[in-house]
């Protein structure tokens, strides 16, 4: 039988695209030999994500922890920044409303999304896609179950896409971060826990999903640092820390879509008879690495497209226009967000200001657009974080 729409990866994106097509009356395949599993990431799912998918999943859909604090410890020493004493010694505390962020298993999480793809009348086949070619007629798949074909093929792949590589081309190293560090298991926490570094620019993190601490740091590939180096340097931090003292820890690294702003506007997206969706897209945040909301918001798109008009072209235009236009001003931001300095004088007002904490706590729920970003933060009257951020 020839589907309509061949799904190859069944992470957020593709378990979103096939939920909302399958509804729709078309026949969906997907085609995953490993997932759902744990993935190298903080777990965090913003209110905004979760509202996407209110359609699909129960409340009790999965397990969740919700966060009402963000902690954002001391930046990180090897950084150059020069952060005033009153932060140096307590960092700054966030709060979060209810429906700002919740930390779930990317296992439990993506377990849901797909049953609840399959629920719809998608089909699963525990295959992996070795061979994708594209003619007038549709799209031929070659996979360990056998050849399929289908008249409309979906990467949904992720950053190492098989889909985007015949399709397209891969990522450059120089368009990726490697994402590496540590499952805590038998530990977890009420809050999450940040420390903003300039070197590597980003972030170290401790997400606490329900039964163990998500605690890595990210970098983009071609800065000359290991997976291993990554993974040293997070220990370290965990210890300086005091976090999960007794916990089990498991290794991880994944890589991650890290693009430029100018990629965002060259980025193939699709084409006659094929589409790309979430990492294998490109679409991550630059500045946050966060990457679940946009995968299934492309995915929506996508599946919205393909039912109404069938026009690969309006899909382009409507990630262009919603999505690529906003990562692109992120990736503009990105290195004067990062800088030592920037960084420091940011800890600062965190620890000082009601309204900055108010402004970060809507940039972790996805609710504060980076289009704004600047001139909230002028309104909050902390001039000198102002400027730096007008002037990076």
């Amino acid at each position: 039988m020839r589907d309509d729409v061949a799904v190859v990866g069944a992470g957020p994106a593709g378990a979103r695209a096939a939920f909302v097509l399958a509804r729709g009356g078309a026949r969906v395949a997907i085609f995953d030999r490993s997932h759902p599993r744990e993935k190298a990431c903080g777990g965090g799912i913003t209110g905004r994500a979760l509202a996407l998918v209110g359609d699909a999943l129960a409340a009790d859909a999965f397990p969740r922890t919700i966060v009402r604090t963000a902690r954002f410890a001391t930046v990180d020493r090897n950084s150059t920044a020069t952060t005033p004493r009153s932060a140096e010694s307590a960092g700054a505390a966030v709060p979060l409303d209810d429906d700002a962020l919740v930390i779930a298993s990317r296992t439990a999480f993506d377990s849901a999304l797909l049953d609840a793809a399959v629920r719809a009348g998608a089909r699963l086949i525990k295959a992996r896609v070795t061979g994708v070619a594209i003619d007038a007629h549709g799209a031929t798949l070659d996979t360990t179950a056998g050849r399929v074909t289908a008249d409309f093929v979906v990467g949904a792949d992720g950053a190492n896409s098989l889909v985007r590589r015949r399709v397209a081309s891969p990522f450059r190293r120089d368009q990726l971060s490697i994402a590496a560090g540590l499952f805590a298991h038998g530990a977890t926490s009420e809050e999450i826990v940040i420390q903003l570094t300039g070197d590597p620019p980003g972030y170290i993190w401790s997400f606490p999903r329900p039964d163990h601490l998500a605690i890595g740091i990210c970098a983009q590939a071609d800065a000359g640092l290991t997976a291993a180096s990554l993974r040293g340097r997070t220990a370290a931090w965990i210890e300086r820390m005091h976090l999960a003292p007794r916990a089990a820890f498991e290794p991880y690294a994944w890589p991650i879509p890290s693009l430029t702003a100018a990629d965002y506007k060259s980025m193939p997206l699709a084409g006659a008879r094929w589409a790309l969706v979430g990492d294998a897209a490109g679409l991550v945040d630059p500045i946050t690495r966060e990457g679940i909301y946009f995968a299934l918001r492309s995915g929506d798109m996508l599946a919205e497209t393909l039912m109404r008009a069938c026009d690969h072209s309006l899909y382009v235009r409507r990630v262009r226009e919603e999505l690529a236009s906003e990562l692109a001003r992120a990736a503009r931001l990105k290195a004067g967000f990062f800088r030592p300095a920037f960084l420091g004088l940011l800890l600062h007002a965190l620890g000082q200001s009601t309204a900055v904490r108010r402004v970060v706590a809507d940039l972790i729920a996805g609710r504060q657009s980076y289009a704004t970003l600047k001139w909230r933060l002028i309104k909050t009257l902390e001039v000198g974080l102002a400027r730096r951020a007008l002037t990076a």
